[in-house]
Parts: structure tokens; sequence; C-alpha cells
């Protein structure tokens, strides 16, 4: 990144609990404009936690995200929802609305956002179809769809409104090596073409090689390590080490 670059966005000493349950215990990061983050960890790790706070779905204890210099947890409604509009999030499994057919899905956020008519939202229904490789399926529902197909939709609908943001939630969860390796150069096509940042939330590391920036491994609600592929692959870190090459890992030999 250029010299002097402010960060699309800063996270600063976020903290969550649950109850009794501390969840995210201080993070601190900045992604870039144009970057794609690839955020990894075990189950349990919080890392479904930590996206839902960058889009603001969730309000830290303490802490703060900084969205183009904007402090999302302190803003006035009116101040987080156009800063949320900024963002496209892709939910695990796409998370469609199965009563609507593919059309509904995506034309679902132009009807509810824009005020754009029946024509121009099936044109742009058509170009984000286009977009993720899917042609001549806006008349059907999503059980009629396979995995990696309802994800394609769940990415369509999330650039519908030409975000600057693109978040994805497990994106490959469930799918064979084949259709995860679709949705990474989707990922990639998507990044280059509409010229967003990325964040994304992921387990699998066939994908996070394919997509990633810079990796950042979050144990217990904190990132442990923070670097670009090459750095991340040879971390001395004892804990990525184990993650990397799928050992089971004893907590009470490795350093906290």
């Amino acid at each position: 990144m250029a010299a002097g670059t402010e960060p699309k966005i800063a996270v600063i000493g976020l903290k969550k609990s649950f109850g009794e349950k501390p969840v995210l215990r201080g993070i601190d990061l900045e992604i870039m404009p144009g970057e794609s983050l690839v955020l990894v960890g075990g189950s349990g790790a919080g890392k479904s936690v930590f996206l839902k706070h960058l889009i603001g779905l969730l309000l830290p204890d303490e802490g703060h995200v900084i969205v183009d210099g904007i402090d999302l947890t302190l803003a006035e409604p009116s101040v987080a929802l156009r800063l949320r509009k900024k963002f496209g999030m892709s939910f695990q499994e796409g998370a469609l609305f199965d009563s609507m057919t593919v059309f509904g899905n995506i034309a679902f956020p132009l009807r509810r956002h824009t005020d754009m008519d029946q024509a121009a939202v099936a044109a742009r229904v058509r170009e984000c179809l286009e977009l993720v490789r899917l042609e001549n399926v806006e008349d059907r529902y999503p059980a009629e769809l396979s995995g990696g197909m309802r994800r394609r939709v769940g990415f369509a609908r999330a650039i519908a409104l030409e975000p600057d943001i693109l978040l994805f939630d497990e994106p490959t969860t469930g799918l064979d090596p084949i259709n995860t390796a679709v949705i990474a150069r989707l990922i990639n096509r998507m990044r280059r073409e509409l010229r967003v940042t990325a964040v994304t939330i992921t387990h699998d590391m066939n994908l996070a090689w394919k997509v990633a920036d810079r990796l950042a491994m979050l144990r217990e609600g904190r990132i442990i390590a923070l670097d670009d592929p090459e750095g991340f692959r040879t971390s001395p870190d004892p804990y990525v080490r184990a993650f990397l090459e799928g050992e089971v890992i004893d907590e009470e030999e490795v350093a906290v």
C-alpha cells in the first residue's frame, strides 16, 4: 500500500462478552483499501462475532470500529445506516430466502434500499448474476440449486448495492475442492472488477491461500499472528504451525 494511505477499516481495542463468557478480548487491526484480509481460527475463536462487529450487527462492550474515518460504534443511527450500506455480506451457506426465487433474493436489497424501477432492478440482477457466472437461474428457488450455486447467488445479492467492502462468512463450508476453487476465483474476480476491500473468515486454508493478501489468526478472542501468506506459512508460533499442519493441539503445551 502507498505510504500514508488511511485504513478502510480500523479496529481498536475491540472487546465483547456474552454473559460471563468473553469472546473478543481486545483486537487491534487495520484493513487497507483494496486489501483482501482472511481471518482464520478454530471453532469458537470469535471469527463470526468479529465479522458482525465490522458491519454493526453487534456493538462492542469496549473498543471501536472505524470505517472511512467514521466511528461506527459511536455514530448516530442515520450515519451508522449510511456506513452499513458500504458493506455487502455473504452469510454462511448463502442464507437465501427459501420462499423467494433467485431473482427475488437478489432484487430484495434493491427494492428495499433504492428507488430503482422494475426494469432497472431486473438489469442489475442480471449484471450481478453474470459477475458470479450464473445465467438462466432467475426463476429457480434455492432448494433447486446446488450448494455452490447457492453461495454464488449469495455473492450476487451481496454486491447488488455496489458496496465498497465485501464480507464473506465461511464461504466454502461443506463444498468439495472443485467448488472451493470456483468460489476462490469468484472472490478474486469480484475484488478485481469491483475494486472492493474484502474480509473473509474461514477455517479452509485452501481458500485462504488463494484469496489472501494478509492472514490473521484468531485464538481465544485475540489475534496471535498477522502476516502475508509467505510469512504466515513460516510463522514460528506453535499454535499457528499446529493449525496449518492439522495437528491435535494440547493447550497445556502451547504458550498463550
